[in-house]
């Protein structure tokens, strides 16, 4: 008789002894030599199975408390449903042990999603006694306690009532009407929650414990400590494994992954595995929630495994980082009743006070029910009455160049509007990573969602609403969570929030495949637009003003063209490997374990982000870069300042610009099926030409921006676009193709152009410009419907007057750039932008009476086009005075400062106006 049940059982029992272990010695801990319990303490207790025999447990019943409830109603109910034929196929389980079996399987799958949620706040609630005075830590633990205790009763809800009626759970035939959604199902829906609110618990305490300063040992023993809980998020992985093994063994046996059958189905073998390392993640959760309290306690016991004064290079500046000086704190002061604080010391010799860290408060609370501060924590175990976790002989103050245990640097970097081109490359290449991974992300969805249609049946109108989907998250990510982050907390900011966001909604692909729900389908690619969208918020303008302002459409064509080339390797890979052989429900849920690795790849990014220095631009310098122009900017055209005319036009074109976009996107395939049914090439084919020509079309105009001005080459981009679509309608065959590749080639580079023409001289508003430039790609939303329709009614090249019509819309843009003078001046790139100083010279007459000699223009020709010297250009040149007329300055007081914003006294009155104007 082939059996699981040995296995099942073993595991389950082992890791329920080792969690019982470390709840005891956390007990023990905390009442023995902290002498504290806190609330944590008391939410692990309710998330312990511990075992019956222990004599507390037998007073906590007398009182009525919440442990026994999960204490027998999960681990327990796995080893009862274990003796009763868990783990055993259907056939070779006693007809009379089958009914208790069903009930012992409803009581563990109710009391799963409890357990682990008493887990997890256990584990937040601990967090934030950790800290005071961090409001981004702790408000990340209230949103991350809300998301867990609501997804685990959500959860906990849907488990309860798996059947209707709710009493088919309990037998082994099904009642007449009766029908329940299979639980492995339902387990792996739920999967992404539970790997989404473990990386966030492992992650959530690492920004303030790397910002501290201890010795290496203590480091070690620090990271070890808080990282026990990427073990959690590993079993979570083995135990998705298993749950996606059983669906498929579900969906061979019943042709479906949802409905439960009551008859002839094999639940009790195949889901047996799934049930044990149901338990395992519970119990390892405990355990690794229960370490850091144990600290005290080995610290008690094992003094010297957590002190550094064994060690022989100790030193007074040995144990440190290099570069890193040591800031002395005295001991802690022996107070009755409280917790010794190393706060509580006077000022030190030199007058200086003891420094506090931004990572957390260094006081220990004096009322018990006040939170500890980190130090608090990490601190040894002192004696008489203090508490253990007050006591600690660490720095955490800052030096000019701090670093991440020892490798990272993490000083502040210049603003990116100071950095010339060789500066610039490392945190453009950086970002430019994010550029390719939704390029990738593009085409990887495309070819899912083709997948999904064909399985699920979708007719074309619901594939354009998955599209619409995607689209849909840039109308509202950029206004409601791009601009508030980034203008709040700047650019490396709104990078963690989108790839944030994007790891989550690549993970909800998985339930949504699980499930063929068109509707879950169609929120995870909203999920995913929109965090594409936060990404996109930030990445467009970091790339345009990280540098030489006049190199902004070069920088960011270059990017978009590395986005254009993950926009084809990824269709590549999913078609030819990916998608390779999916035809059914169980390969398309085997194909999320690659959703899985970009989500982990994401969060990755996201760490790498906050780590390393990403340089910045402040409103402040945006406007005084800005105001080098201030003439040019401000020039009115039909009573508007021409700036904002500019941005207005530039969000216009840059909705019908993606409008067309997509359009063209939408109707390729049916368009190259319409003009060549004989060629052996087919529409993925043709597809993957197009999105080639289409990046190296990008990188093209990036090289032609160095000779000529960016609003000649987006007019000229505009007639192709408009003309060879035209050509499109009137051509068949491979002419056809054709005129549809040169479309491809003269839109790829007029995204870049648009965006960052549309940023010049936005001054202080150029992170919100930025946010309704964002907001325009969601132009794709809404068109391809209006394609579709035309097409279903005058056929596919009557269709493409849509795409005229919307290029057509765009092109008053490049119009009006290149017609109105004030408008010319604005937007061409002038050269060493940055550099140039604004000076408020008076006109002279040389010796001989010649006339004063006439500037340049800056801006005529393109970025190689002009002199670069400035020997040749002396308007490059700052005014210089001579020592006399430096003398005879000082003399009168009409020199001026260094900040040319202001001048010493002795100007007059209008003087001193004109100055401030600068």
């Amino acid at each position: 008789m082939e059996t699981r049940r040995p296995a099942t059982l073993g595991v389950s029992i082992t890791f329920f002894v080792i969690a019982s272990v470390f709840v005891a010695l956390r007990f023990i801990s905390r009442i023995f030599v902290v002498r504290r319990v806190g609330l944590h303490d008391y939410l692990m207790l309710v998330a312990w199975p511990p075992p019956t025999s222990l004599p507390w447990l037998s007073r906590a019943r007398a009182h009525g408390r919440p442990p026994q409830i999960i204490d027998f109603g999960f681990s327990f109910s796995l080893f009862y449903a274990t003796k009763n034929g868990l783990g055993l196929h259907i056939d070779d389980i006693l007809p009379e042990h089958k009914d208790a079996l069903n009930r012992a399987n409803y009581a563990f799958t109710v009391l799963y999603n409890p357990a682990l949620m008493a887990v997890k706040t256990s584990i937040l609630v601990f967090y934030l006694t950790l800290t005071r005075n961090q409001k981004v830590f702790r408000w990340a633990n209230y949103v991350t306690l809300a998301v867990v205790n609501a997804a685990g009763f959500a959860l906990t809800m849907i488990t309860v009532f798996q059947c209707r009626p709710i009493s088919a759970a309990f037998f082994s035939t099904a009642p007449g009407g009766a029908s329940c959604t299979d639980i492995v199902t339902l387990y792996l829906s739920s999967s992404p929650v539970n790997i989404i609110t473990d990386l966030v618990i492992l992650l959530l305490p690492m920004p303030i414990l790397t910002q501290m300063r201890l010795p290496y040992k203590q480091k070690a023993i620090l990271v070890i400590t808080f990282g026990f809980g990427f073990f959690v998020a590993v079993v979570d992985v083995i135990r998705i494994a298993f749950l996606q093994q059983a669906a498929t063994s579900r969906q061979m046996d019943l042709q479906s992954v949802h409905l439960q059958s009551f008859g002839g189905t094999d639940f009790s073998w195949y889901a047996s595995l799934s049930f044990m390392w149901s338990v395992v993640e519970v119990n390892v959760s405990i355990i690794c929630g229960c370490v850091p309290s144990l600290k005290p306690l080995v610290a008690r016991l094992m003094p010297k495994l957590i002190r550094d004064t064994d060690d022989p290079h100790t030193s007074p500046h040995g144990n440190y980082a290099s570069g890193e000086s040591p800031v002395a704190m005295p001991a802690p002061v022996a107070l009755p009743n409280a917790c010794a604080t190393p706060s509580t010391s006077r000022a030190d010799s030199s007058g200086s006070k003891p420094s506090q860290a931004r990572s957390g408060s260094i006081t220990g609370p004096s009322d018990p029910n006040e939170p500890m501060g980190l130090l608090d924590f990490l601190g040894h175990p002192g004696t008489g009455s203090h508490d253990a976790e007050a006591n600690t002989h660490t720095s955490i103050s800052y030096p000019p160049n701090i670093t991440f245990f020892d490798f990272v640097n993490m000083k502040k970097p210049e603003s990116m509007l100071k950095l010339n081109n060789k500066e610039s490359i490392a945190p453009i290449a950086l970002t430019t990573m994010l550029f390719f991974l939704w390029g990738f992300a593009y085409g990887l969805l495309s070819m899912l969602n083709a997948q999904f249609q064909t399985i699920v049946h979708l007719d074309s109108w619901h594939s354009l609403g998955l599209h619409g989907a995607y689209f849909g998250g840039y109308v509202v990510a950029p206004l409601l969570v791009g601009r508030p982050v980034l203008k709040i907390w700047g650019f490396k900011s709104t990078f963690i929030t989108g790839l944030c966001i994007y790891a989550c909604g690549t993970l909800v692909f998985w339930p949504s495949a699980v499930l063929t729900s068109p509707t879950a389908f169609t929120i995870s690619n909203f999920i995913v637009g929109f965090g594409l969208a936060v990404l996109e918020t930030a990445a467009n303008p970091f790339i345009a003003l990280c540098g030489p302002l006049e190199y902004s459409e070069i920088r960011l064509n270059i990017s978009q063209g590395v986005q254009a080339v993950g926009s084809v390797l990824s269709p590549l890979l999913a078609k030819k490997v990916l998608f390779k052989n999916v035809q059914d429900i169980a390969s398309l849920v085997d194909v999320q374990w690659t959703y899985l690795g970009i989500a982990l790849f994401d969060v990755l990014l996201a760490v790498a982000f906050y780590y390393l220095p990403v340089p910045e631009a402040s409103d402040e310098d945006l406007k005084e870069l800005a105001n080098r122009r201030r003439e040019d900017n401000m020039t009115k055209v039909a009573g508007i300042p021409v700036v904002w005319l500019t941005l207005a036009l530039g969000v216009w074109c840059q909705f019908f610009y993606v409008a067309g976009q997509e359009v063209l996107a939408t109707s390729v395939d049916r368009f190259t099926n319409a003009s060549n049914e004989s060629s052996s090439l087919g529409p993925f084919e043709f597809l993957t030409i197009g999105h080639s020509v289409f990046a190296v079309g990008r990188f093209l105009t990036a090289f032609a921006q160095w000779f000529i001005k960016p609003r000649w080459i987006l007019v000229f981009s505009y007639i192709g676009m408009i003309v060879f679509t035209v050509l499109c309608m009137n051509t068949t065959g491979n002419a056809a193709i054709t005129m549809l590749m040169f479309v491809y080639l003269f839109e790829s580079g007029a995204f870049s152009t648009i965006f960052a023409i549309s940023l010049r001289g936005t001054a202080q508003h150029t992170k919100t410009a930025a946010v309704f430039l964002a907001t325009a790609i969601g132009g794709g939303t809404f068109f391809p419907f209006a394609e579709y329709a035309a097409y279903l009614n005058h056929g596919t090249r009557y269709s493409f007057c849509v795409i005229v019509a919307l290029f057509a819309a765009g092109a008053i843009f490049p119009i009006y750039l290149n017609l109105v003078p004030a408008v010319k001046k604005q937007v061409d790139p002038v050269p060493d932008e940055y550099l140039r100083r604004q000076h408020r010279r008076k006109t002279k007459t040389n010796v001989a009476g010649d006339l004063p000699r006439e500037k340049h223009n800056p801006s005529v020709g393109g970025v190689l086009s002009r002199r670069r010297s400035l020997v040749e250009d002396p308007g490059l040149i700052p005014d210089l005075t001579s020592p006399g007329e430096t003398h005879q300055a000082l003399s009168t007081g009409v020199i001026q400062n260094e900040k040319g914003g202001e001048s010493l006294p002795g100007l007059s009155e209008s003087e001193r106006e004109q100055s401030g104007r600068r």
